[in-house]
């Protein structure tokens, strides 16, 4: 593996990656990178579907309104109006890519079936099955792999962004040239430069203990904004799901949202009650995610449970086995039969509301930088996502991303000499398991002092370990080269520091982050914006 320079780097082979990628490789050589395998990503994950108004009855007004009643009033309403009125053109450039979503009718040219989740006053949730996110990812990567203008890379594991600090004639500025990456098969770095970057590089949600995002989510796009001088806004807003199956052998399977959509019922195992009554009467179930996440967490606590159960066994067997063929197949082989049986689940971390901040051209604060899909904080998800706006805001703003780069590509230099990444002051580690015990250790604090309930008390407790930390990690950084593992634990340590300063700068409770010191809500909604 060499240094590498084309056109445009894309950081990331999900949804917003792949679909930037396609819209530039029109006219431009794009290179995408891909941390292990290009399909290892969040999108690939996604069992729900994708909103958007397809129905006769439904309006966007009717969507903006409930994205805006999720996200708590945070969200920001030109960002909103903007996505979700793309929403039905992004169905349509996927039915043309062959996205097999599901159909009222067997034949191809039936309308959508459109299914309903929490949050949502209407059906417009379309979807293939319950496994959408893998269909998606699938014919993304085919059209990408079929494109001669893309080159796909997996196998490496960004570090950091090549600013001008990195230039032979070293400029200071935060101006963007590509990144540094260890490539996973060689374990050399290599520099990979272009006159436009874009991150689409996934969230955090591996820093919590308890999560349904996969093993790679581990921040490396914000932490490397920051790090190159990009503003975050709104860490504080991570989104817990509220039904992951609890199982001591599958860690982090999710039940998806629709199984509520569905019919659904939440009941207490020990009691029998179905207890959503008591937290939200008038949508019970189908209240947004952060409202059920907290009922649940509320009796796990209040009666020492391990778990809740979920039912839907009053809908007829041929119904349940037809909607979510992949969670009844998955849990049959654990013993479970959801047809007649309830499902024990707990609430786990799922998405990253915050992240580095960009505008509606998909720019962030720094020259040569676009960022697109879960690493980012775009203003649509506010302090509480709507379920199935996260592969929309992927698309829309992959395309967003894709659009101003090449409006903006004659202004745009071939970068300039880059110095090489320098290893010739470090050595090979001999502790790894310095590496395993801080990874176990940031995300077991996270979970217990920065999860669904917080106070002061437990951030500032969460704050003081990252710091004890932060040196240890530094010190071993500086002195042993880099591997996938290393990188990650730095750039979790990093997006953990940045979650607790957010929470603990927000005195209220809103959305997704409810503390206990704070329990009012602020009658005017502000993001919280850090600067590095």
């Amino acid at each position: 593996m060499t240094d590498t320079s084309h056109d445009v780097l894309v950081i990331g082979s999900g949804a917003a990656g792949l679909t930037a990628a396609l819209a530039l490789a029109e006219t431009k050589k794009v290179l995408v990178l891909a941390k292990g395998r290009l399909d290892s990503g969040s999108t690939a994950w996604a069992q729900g579907g994708i909103a958007a108004v397809l129905d006769a009855g439904d309006t966007f007004e009717n969507h903006v309104r409930d994205t805006m009643v999720a996200g708590a009033g945070l969200n920001d309403i030109e960002t909103v109006e903007f996505v979700i009125e793309r929403a039905p053109a992004s169905i349509d450039r996927l039915c043309e890519l062959g996205v097999p979503f599901n159909r009222e009718a067997m034949d191809e040219g039936g309308d959508l079936h459109l299914t309903r989740e929490g949050g949502h006053s209407h059906r417009r949730i379309v979807h293939v099955n319950d496994a959408t996110g893998w269909a998606v990812q699938a014919a993304l990567l085919k059209a990408a792999e079929e494109n001669p203008n893309i080159t796909l890379l997996p196998g490496q594991s960004c570090i950091d962004l090549v600013t001008g600090r990195n230039q032979a004639d070293y400029s200071g500025s935060g101006r963007v040239w590509g990144a540094y990456a260890l490539d996973e098969e060689s374990g050399k770095v290599v520099t990979h430069l272009a006159r436009a970057t874009v991150l689409a590089a996934g969230g955090a949600g591996r820093v919590y203990l308890f999560s349904t995002s996969p093993r790679g989510a581990t921040g490396d796009g914000i932490a490397m904004a920051w790090r190159a001088g990009a503003r975050v806004s709104n860490m504080e807003m991570m989104q817990f799901h509220p039904t992951c199956l609890y199982n001591l052998e599958v860690k982090n399977f999710l039940i998806t949202e629709a199984v509520r959509g569905e019919g659904g019922r939440l009941f207490n195992p020990v009691t029998g009650e179905r207890y959503m009554e008591q937290y939200d009467p008038e949508r019970m179930e189908l209240a947004p995610r952060d409202i059920v996440a907290r009922a649940n967490d509320d009796q796990i606590k209040r009666y020492g449970l391990d778990y809740v159960h979920l039912d839907i066994s009053h809908r007829s067997p041929e119904f349940v086995v037809e909607h979510f063929p992949t969670i009844h197949e998955k849990l049959l082989g654990l013993g479970i039969d959801m047809t007649k049986d309830p499902i024990p689940v707990v609430p786990a971390q799922h998405y990253t509301c915050g992240g580095v901040k960009i505008g509606l051209d998909a720019k962030t604060d720094l020259p040569g930088l676009w960022a697109a899909g879960e690493c980012t904080e775009s203003g649509l998800h506010g302090a509480n996502r709507l379920a199935s706006n996260s592969l929309l805001e992927c698309f829309v703003f992959g395309e967003a991303a894709a659009k101003d780069i090449l409006e903006c590509w004659d202004q745009l230099d071939d970068p300039p000499a880059i110095l090489p990444w320098d290893e010739s002051r470090v050595t090979d580690s001999d502790e790894e398991v310095v590496i395993k015990q801080n990874w176990t250790e940031i995300r077991r604090f996270m979970w217990n002092y920065v999860g669904i309930v917080r106070t002061t008390k437990r951030l500032e407790r969460a704050g003081n370990r990252i710091e004890m930390l932060r040196q240890e990690v530094e010190d071993y950084y500086g002195s042993f080269r880099v591997t996938t593992d290393l990188i990650e634990l730095r750039n979790l340590l990093e997006c953990a520091a940045l979650i607790v300063r957010s929470a603990l700068k927000r005195h209220e409770s809103r959305g997704l982050h409810f503390i206990m010191d704070y329990p009012q809500t602020d009658p005017v909604a502000r993001d919280t914006v850090l600067v590095p």
